[in-house]
């Protein structure tokens, strides 16, 4: 079968500087990512040879502040650039993903000291950051988190001079982490207070603490190359001035960083979807029977065009999505519609595009099936596609009167 190269995504792009990024990441995905996947995939090989190539060309901190080493980009050109690392390998895309939300809490929450201090490293630098809300018993309850953070009074000369001077001691275990094990730093979010959501506060972790340790990874049904595992802190000591925010402020803290990397989410399932298209449309223009493409058959062409709207109308609201943001206006609402539309629309078109392949989409030879097997976790991360529901349902006809 001929090869018909996939056609470059038509973006509308606000900027010169924002088409010249787009081509850079096109150039990074075609030569280093896309090539390997398939083979590190089936291999479970973690690529952080790619995370430090990505790091080196400044797009591990694009939308954040460049008095740290971030991009300054807007969140409408950060998603498009998280499309395209994803359609290449939704593990590098994820992760990009996963490591912008590490980076949300110390950006948008901590003090000029401790910006000053980490974010150049964390942005630029080629570090590679986890988060860690989830725990083995509460993953959609988030507010119902275990780990503890106790307080105990110190020198305050061991502080270095931004915190109180006292340390901290956490001890319990976070469930789902992704790059759980090979993060240079944690954003943890552990219970420092009393029940419910204001008694959470957020801390930075070293990677190397002493008393964190990962289980080894989760066997997963897809995207084997991004390890994720349980991560255990066994009175992990840290000092004051790596607490992120003030005390009891970490679950709103969270909430915040969930609603940007929902739409995070929703960009790499617009991604992956995309991949299976180009995927889907390569073999049935190859493919021949009957003495003809099978593209010219209708009922394949209509699956197609089903396909590329589907993907056009969920890339469309993750964009409105983050204009909304961009312009500092609410955009939770459409983050959780976002991620619904988007992350139902990958099941959809890589399940169709496996159809389209027929048998052979039900092999390894192809990358169809291994498209069908990622899309299902992205229904599942980040809040499940339940609980999208229940964000929207809530800014549609207010809270549960229950």
């Amino acid at each position: 079968m001929p090869d018909r190269a996939p056609q470059p995504v038509d973006r509308q792009l606000p900027t010169d500087e924002a088409r010249d990024l787009i081509s850079l990441v096109r150039d990074i995905a075609q030569r280093e990512i896309a090539p390997k996947a398939a083979e590190e995939e089936d291999a479970g090989r973690f690529p952080r040879d790619v995370f430090g190539l990505l790091s080196e060309s400044g797009l591990l901190g694009l939308p954040y502040d460049s008095e740290y080493g971030g991009g300054d980009q807007p969140y409408e050109v950060y998603l498009q650039v998280l499309e395209e690392l994803a359609t290449a390998r939704l593990t590098v895309g994820l992760g990009v993903s996963v490591h912008t939300l590490a980076c949300h809490a110390l950006a948008n929450y901590g003090t000029k000291e401790q910006q000053v201090e980490h974010l150049p490293a964390m942005l630029g630098g080629g570090l590679l950051g986890a988060y860690c809300l989830s725990e083995p018993s509460s993953g959609s309850d988030a507010a119902s988190l275990r780990t503890k953070a106790v307080r105990e009074d110190g020198d305050p000369s061991r502080s270095g001079g931004t915190g109180s001077g006292g340390e901290w001691v956490i001890t319990g275990t976070k469930a789902w982490i992704t790059h759980g094990g090979v993060a240079d730093f944690y954003t943890v979010l552990a219970r420092s207070g009393g029940e419910g959501p204001r008694g959470i506060t957020a801390f930075l972790v070293p990677g190397d603490a002493e008393g964190l340790s990962a289980a080894p990874p989760e066997k997963k049904m897809g995207m084997k190359g991004s390890p994720t595992a349980q991560v255990h802190l066994d009175g992990v000591r840290i000092s004051d001035d790596r607490r992120l925010g003030e005390e009891g402020q970490g679950f709103a803290i969270a909430l915040s960083a969930l609603d940007s990397g929902r739409l995070g989410i929703a960009a790499c399932a617009i991604g992956l979807a995309q991949a299976a298209l180009d995927e889907a449309v390569a073999y049935a223009t190859g493919r021949q029977q009957f003495g003809r493409p099978i593209s010219d058959f209708q009922g394949l062409r209509f699956m197609l065009a089903d396909m590329a709207t589907q993907i056009e109308a969920g890339r469309a609201l993750y964009l409105a999505a983050a204009r909304l943001r961009d312009a500092g206006r609410p955009f939770s609402k459409q983050a959780a519609m976002a991620k619904l539309l988007c992350t139902d629309t990958a099941m959809k078109v890589t399940t169709d595009a496996v159809q389209v392949l027929g048998g052979y989409g039900y092999t390894a030879d192809f990358p169809a099936e291994r498209y069908m097997r990622e899309a299902k976790v992205l229904q599942i991360v980040e809040g499940t596609n339940q609980i999208q529901r229940m964000v929207i349902a809530r800014h549609l006809a207010g809270p549960d009167s229950r």
